[in-house]
């Protein structure tokens, strides 16, 4: 009995360009974005060249640059008109490239930076688009700060390039790309570390996202990043450059604080104020953890306890691993590093760059 051969089957037609185009611009939040990002680059065009540029680190930036191309890597050495250099290795390789192409001229530098913020805002508005977090017209509100404006393009701040890197880390982790967004969210750390109040919740993300061994590379990755930038300080003045570049203990200038800017100065800087807000911080942490960032997983107990019997059952971890929702990731994320700020017993003004936007999504 001859054997029928079954029909061969139709080979899947492939999506023509012109129907993805208009499969993309279906969703209004597309045509939406890239008009803002348009309109916010006319803006910015306009701030640069009719708002005077506001002088305060610039040229503290250039004087620690400068030392640093010099061949001096003594970081107790690095200072400019405003103080020591307090930032970490990636700062002074971020600036020396900027100095090396503007020539440390001002104007120049406010164009890189004009470019870095239309950078950053389209970052930012690829996140949103890829939550259901906010509705298409509430994108527009990313826009509207006078003083994000200022802070990239009127300041230059070190702030703005952590915060892009940062926004960057978050895009990669909404594809599940934990390690790419390890070593992009250390590239942040290394240039400010206030990115690192994030820190917490992106460990949790990681313990819910990966297993263990998956956990432990990323870690690494991430501190093989710090490693490699400060390796030339580490080698010549490595307790120079720790204390300097990592030192968690520093207390700011009262009067520059504008967080618990009402508390008298003597109480402001005691550090029973301090550890009230890390014990405060670390108990808000606690309790969004358990009521809401692991609500699914029956709190953080559950989930703690859940991830150790994974650990010790490792042929079969992997099922207890999943695929994270993107708002959730991005609504974790900024969650926590709104809790770090307000547990931060000083804050300056380019601090505004890590919250302002998560602020219509964390309320």
């Amino acid at each position: 009995m001859a054997l029928r051969s079954a029909p061969p089957r139709a080979a899947k037609p492939k999506p023509k360009t012109s129907d993805l185009t208009s499969e993309i611009f279906r969703n209004p939040k597309v045509p939406f974005a890239l008009a803002l990002i348009f309109a916010d680059a006319i803006l910015v065009a306009l701030i640069i060249a009719y708002v005077p540029y506001t002088k305060i680190d610039w040229d503290a930036y250039m004087s620690q640059v400068s030392g640093f191309v010099g061949g001096e890597r003594d970081y107790s050495n690095l200072k400019g008109d405003t103080g020591p250099l307090v930032y970490p290795a990636g700062f002074l390789y971020v600036y020396s490239a900027i100095q090396y192409v503007t020539g440390g001229e001002v104007y120049p530098a406010q164009i890189l930076f004009g470019l870095l913020y239309i950078i950053n805002l389209g970052i930012v508005l690829f996140i949103y688009m890829k939550t259901d977090a906010l509705p298409w017209w509430a994108l527009s509100l990313l826009c509207l700060s006078k003083r994000m404006h200022s802070i990239f393009v009127l300041r230059l701040f070190n702030d703005c390039f952590a915060t892009t890197l940062l926004h960057a880390a978050m895009a990669s982790l909404l594809y599940q790309r934990w390690h790419l967004g390890l070593i992009i969210f250390s590239g942040a750390v290394s240039i400010k570390m206030n990115v690192l109040l994030y820190a917490p919740s992106l460990f949790l993300l990681m313990l819910k996202g990966m297993d263990i061994i998956g956990v432990i590379s990323a870690l690494a990755g991430a501190a093989l990043v710090q490693i490699l930038l400060g390796l030339p300080f580490l080698i010549s003045h490595p307790i120079a450059y720790i204390s300097r570049a990592f030192n968690l203990g520093r207390v700011f200038i009262h009067f520059w604080s504008v967080n618990f800017k009402f508390i008298p100065e003597p109480l402001f800087v005691s550090k029973e104020l301090a550890v009230s807000l890390l014990i405060a911080h670390l108990v808000l942490l606690a309790a969004f953890t358990h009521y809401r960032w692991c609500k699914h997983e029956g709190g953080l107990l559950n989930f703690l306890h859940s991830r150790f019997v994974s650990l010790k059952n490792s042929d079969s971890s992997g099922s207890s691993f999943k695929i994270l929702n993107k708002e959730h990731i991005v609504t974790t994320m900024f969650v926590g590093n709104f809790i770090g700020i307000v547990c931060a017993r000083s804050l300056h003004y380019q601090f505004y760059s890590c919250k302002i936007y998560q602020v219509v999504i964390s309320n």
